[in-house]
């Protein structure tokens, strides 16, 4: 039962993130191209999402809501294979819900804040997604790795979405979770689902990456000095 609890909050955490940060995207029209209020909204409703969710679901789940982050703390031995597997499966279905939802509130499902190549180039994109899931999951893995910052998690974690959103909407919209990109992609269709895998794989990566190099900066340095004298 406990299992199941932490699965349902993580498909209602990827649902919300789904429908009002990338209905946000959506409904003001943010254009990649334009620094302007939408974009501006846009990348805040990402954080904001983040913030309400770690704040409502944390203490059950952890509020990953995004595979990434689930695959870094399965690296990082936070989690076990079973829970990875039910919290990636919760937060695919809780995204793909949330982006027909999103399509039937709008009537459009043309426009469901998906995401887009850089330029029309599949390696800039995937080395941009990347850095940008670097720097999302290494701030999480450091914010949640003492009790003392628990109380400040999700504001920075929040806060850290923002600035990778501001910056990165203008290369591919910003992916950074699998999850959020399959689902409004699942319904686009076209170029948005035939490209869809850059945003799974280089999230992944991302996260992987930012995993190995925490635990090695986190790691307990050696002390011993041989016997030497200093």
């Amino acid at each position: 039962m406990e299992a199941l609890k932490k699965y349902v909050a993580e498909f209602i955490g990827t649902f919300v993130l789904v429908l009002f940060a990338c209905g946000t995207a959506a409904v003001a029209g943010c254009d990649t191209n334009k620094f302007d209020s939408a974009y501006i909204m846009t990348a805040l409703a990402f954080g904001l999402v983040i913030v309400a969710m770690a704040y409502s679901i944390g203490n059950i789940s952890g509020c990953h809501i995004n595979p990434a982050v689930s695959f870094a703390m399965l690296i990082s031995k936070k989690m076990d294979v079973k829970d990875f597997c039910g919290y990636v499966v919760a937060q695919f279905i809780g995204a793909i819900a949330g982006a027909a939802v999103l399509g039937g509130l709008t009537g459009n499902f043309d426009k469901l804040g998906q995401n887009g190549l850089f330029d029309g180039d599949v390696a800039k994109s995937l080395i941009i997604e990347i850095i940008l899931t670097f720097v999302f999951v290494i701030a999480i893995l450091g914010v949640t790795a003492k009790a003392e910052y628990s109380s400040m998690a999700g504001l920075v974690i929040g806060l850290t979405l923002t600035m990778v959103h501001i910056f990165g909407i203008h290369f591919t919209g910003t992916s950074v979770n699998p999850a959020r990109s399959f689902g409004p992609a699942l319904f686009v269709g076209g170029d948005a689902l035939a490209d869809v895998w850059v945003f799974i794989v280089a999230p992944l990566v991302g996260g992987a990456l930012a995993a190995v190099c925490y635990m090695f900066l986190a790691a307990p340095s050696d002390k011993k000095d041989n016997g030497k004298k200093k």
